[in-house]
């Protein structure tokens, strides 16, 4: 009788809703990875709303208190120039969301563009366009980046732009391979045999099953553009003055006075490192919950 009721009670139970039942998973089965979802949440919604969030204007001057120990009044220390650091901080995660999405959403759209068509259609077309993606690779990206950068100039447009071309190229590789392993399926031949459009394949069957790898390599691709434009406003490519940047400020006053006041350096620095490291994790932890060949590992 009990058995029946218990049926019953299920059957009669709401179904929960997908995104509930993934959150769960995530925290039970990967809690670190979820810990460091939490993190990179945290690290969105800073930047979102550093104009909110921010003590001090990021240019606001007071020569009084330059050089100045982290304290109540300035969590973060000041600079040289009596700036507050967490201000600066802010802002400075408010342009790495700006240009950390946006390169990464373009360069995940180039990734799939290319790697669904050359997967899909496969013969003569991806022969060719992968030799030109074997050639392109074979090229360092940082060298290839520095160079673009300074003929173009620096700026977050260009940035974004020559980011997302950089990462799309070589992003396309993984596409394609999920993109070879699904068009192999049942279903697809059975979408072909009654003559659907490629279009129509790639769109309602395709593209569907290869969801998992192109959510992991957008949220990857995060943490590789934040760290890459950092690279660049340390060299003097980046975001140009007086715009603050996590790069610039270890590469202007924080390399200057890190002596004299190591938090110039220390802020930035750990800014940077904990949100690389946590979308790094992240991106590993729902690699493991949304790739069906590593489920039920541990």
């Amino acid at each position: 009788m009990s058995a029946v009721s218990d049926i019953a009670v299920t059957a009669s139970a709401p179904p929960r809703h997908p995104v509930a039942q993934f959150l769960r998973r995530l925290v039970r089965e990967k809690p670190f990875g979820a810990a460091a979802g939490v993190v990179f949440v945290l690290f969105l919604l800073c930047g979102i709303f550093a104009d909110v969030l921010a003590p001090y204007g990021y240019n606001q001057i007071s020569p009084i208190q330059r050089l100045k120990p982290p304290s109540w009044a300035y969590p973060f220390g000041t600079d040289n120039l009596g700036r507050d650091l967490l201000s600066r901080c802010l802002y400075g995660a408010q342009l790495s969301v700006i240009i950390g999405l946006s390169a990464a959403a373009l360069a995940t759209v180039i990734s799939v563009l290319i790697g669904t068509l050359t997967g899909y259609l496969g013969g003569r077309f991806d022969m060719i366009t992968q030799r030109f993606v074997d050639a392109y690779m074979s090229f360092p990206e940082l060298i290839i980046l520095i160079t673009v950068v300074s003929v173009v100039g620096p700026g977050m447009p260009q940035i974004i732009v020559i980011l997302s071309l950089i990462l799309g190229i070589s992003g396309s590789r993984i596409i394609r391979g999920a993109v070879i392993s699904v068009r192999e399926h049942m279903y697809v031949h059975a979408a072909q045999s009654i003559g659907a459009s490629t279009g129509r394949i790639l769109w309602r069957h395709i593209l569907p099953n290869i969801m998992p790898p192109i959510i992991v390599l957008f949220t990857t691709r995060v943490g590789t553009v934040i760290l890459a434009e950092s690279g660049l406003s340390f060299l003097g490519l980046g975001v140009p003055p007086p715009a603050p940047t996590w790069g610039g400020l270890l590469s202007g006053s924080g390399r200057t006075y890190m002596f004299q006041g190591p938090w110039l350096a220390l802020a930035p620095g750990l800014c940077l490192t904990s949100v690389i490291f946590a979308t790094n994790v992240f991106g590993d932890a729902l690699r493991d919950l949304l790739d069906p060949r590593m489920r039920g590992t541990r």
